[in-house]
């Protein structure tokens, strides 16, 4: 009984009593097992365990990367859930705090599990640690699968940040594995077995090369001899500025240009008695106060009203109430009375205020619905407003529609027309494109030079990011449309910028760090 009550005492190593404690909530001393030499690190079942903790702690990591590198186009999938609940709400940031929480969670009890390995102690993992490593792992795998099938182009985003983070992703791999070095060593020496030995030794060490090797793989247009960037891209302000003020009216695009944009993106619709206007959604629910003025009418397309009932809808009020950025920041009073004043905007309006600073402008051309009057006349109506009452300057126009090509050729040439998707490069100037505008996802500096060296130019949307607009920077892109033209517009030059000197440099001594540090701990 005396014995038994003082092994029940804490023991008088602190710091295995935490790692036991925390781990398998067995603080005391008579309550855990030390491995002996040659034998396994835990029994049968923890064996099972244990893989599925790592397994935990991979999903994870790649969720909480993935997410982490989507923040791009958080605005887009907060929008998509909009669209599908009625309300707006910020999910985008939610799911990055849970994945960050639950991979803190499982990378402490991998962490936890591998000093109590370098320690000599069995491994037990907690009955509720179980189940929450099982609820990581399902969360992760679960999530993971439905953004792949709902948005599975973010699998292309993460392709194109590793051409950013490869090298320092590179060097985290490397420094993990000198961290387990000591665990393996100290099991490796003390199996009583060669084949034991081999087991754990091998494939540590095939990891630990191919780690070695990677580098001679990587390509990253940001790595590259001094003197060959480009110049910076033009920045375009997608509806505006929408995160300094409401999306689409006078006050986002006046911010844009404060801010030192170089052109201006916007949607366009045509009102039922022929006024095009400026709005992204079908309808007025999102961005109007429609709802409060005409309740019964919020899922009426924005182009079945009159331009009066249009122009009585106040377009600012929800900016400040829904938040559309998570970065937004906090607005001046002056700032958010102007806000809460604005309008729905006027193409011809618009168009006045580029030509007046000299500005791009380049719009998405949305047809009517069937019935409506100007269903088959609304590029017609388009090109009259353009040429006749806004008196913009045709070079300033960036067209982007594609029906009627031809005839809008014929009688605005001095539009500068612009293709929203890749083809042969004869084709496109066949039809006089002078200008691409895709998508980020579609960026490639190889497609880039190739359509530059025939004077076409690459507009790239929509990117937000600086990593990414870096990245395109470096790709050579002639041009972004952006959110942020107040944050892009201070970088004065890319990210992650490097000769493949300084790479070289970087990657081989953090090998050969590695080569010695993990020599020593296997010699010690």
């Amino acid at each position: 009984v005396v014995r038994r009550r003082l092994l029940q005492r804490y023991e008088h190593q602190p710091f295995i009593s935490c790692l036991a404690g925390f781990y398998s909530c067995r603080w005391k001393r008579y309550q855990r097992r030390r491995t002996e030499p040659g034998k396994c690190c835990c029994k049968m079942r923890e064996c099972v365990f244990f893989p599925l903790l790592v397994g935990a702690f991979c999903f994870s990591l790649i969720f909480l990367y993935m997410w982490g590198e989507a923040k791009n186009d958080y605005n887009n999938f907060d929008w998509y859930n909009y669209g599908n609940l009625g309300f707006w709400f910020l999910w985008s940031l939610v799911l990055l705090i849970v994945a960050a929480i639950l991979f803190m969670y499982i990378t402490l009890l991998l962490v936890l599990a591998m000093c109590l390995l370098a320690e000599g102690q069995q491994l037990y993992l907690h009955w509720s640690h179980k189940i929450g490593t099982f609820l990581v792992l399902g969360f992760s795998i679960t999530a993971l699968f439905i953004l792949s099938v709902l948005w599975g182009d973010q699998w292309k985003t993460v392709r194109l940040s590793f051409q950013i983070t490869a090298p320092y992703l590179h060097i985290g791999a490397i420094t993990i594995m000198v961290l387990l070095s000591w665990p393996v060593a100290l099991h490796a020496i003390r199996a009583d077995k060669k084949v034991v030995q081999v087991i754990i030794v091998g494939p540590y060490l095939a990891i630990l090369l191919f780690l070695f090797l990677i580098p001679l793989g990587m390509y990253s247009p940001c790595i590259r001899e001094m003197g060959t960037l480009g110049p910076k891209p033009a920045l375009i302000g997608h509806r505006g500025a929408p995160m300094l003020a409401p999306e689409n009216t006078e006050m986002s695009f006046q911010k844009t240009i404060e801010h030192g944009g170089d052109g201006l993106e916007t949607d366009v619709t045509i009102s039922y008695d022929g006024v095009p206007f400026l709005m992204h959604d079908s309808t007025l629910r999102r961005t109007t106060n429609i709802k409060e003025v005409y309740p019964n009418d919020t899922a009426q397309n924005a182009a079945l009203f009159s331009w009066d009932t249009l122009e009585e809808l106040n377009a600012g009020t929800w900016f400040l109430k829904d938040k559309p950025f998570s970065c937004m920041g906090s607005l001046s009073r002056a700032d958010q009375n102007q806000a809460m004043n604005q309008s729905i905007y006027k193409l011809s309006n618009f168009l006045r205020l580029a030509d007046s600073q000299n500005k791009l402008v380049i719009f998405d051309l949305y047809r009517p619905p069937e019935k409506h009057p100007y269903r088959n006349s609304w590029i017609n109506r388009t090109l009259e407003v353009i040429l006749n009452e806004s008196g913009i300057r045709p070079h300033l126009v960036l067209w982007l529609e594609n029906d009627m090509r031809s005839f809008v050729q014929s009688v605005a040439p001095g539009f500068q027309q612009t293709m929203g998707s890749k083809a042969p490069v004869e084709d496109l100037l066949m039809d006089n494109i002078v200008k691409l505008n895709l998508a980020y996802t579609e960026m490639s500096s190889e497609d880039i030079r190739k359509y530059a060296e025939a004077n076409i130019t690459t507009n790239l949307y929509v990117v937000n990011e600086p990593w990414l607009f870096s990245l395109a920077w470096c790709s050579g892109a002639h041009s972004v449309t952006t959110n942020a033209v107040h944050t892009l517009k201070n970088l004065s030059q890319p990210l992650f910028l490097m000769t493949p000197q300084q790479y070289n440099i970087m990657w081989i001594l953090t090998d050969l760090t590695s080569v010695l540090l993990i020599s020593l701990i296997f010699a010690l």
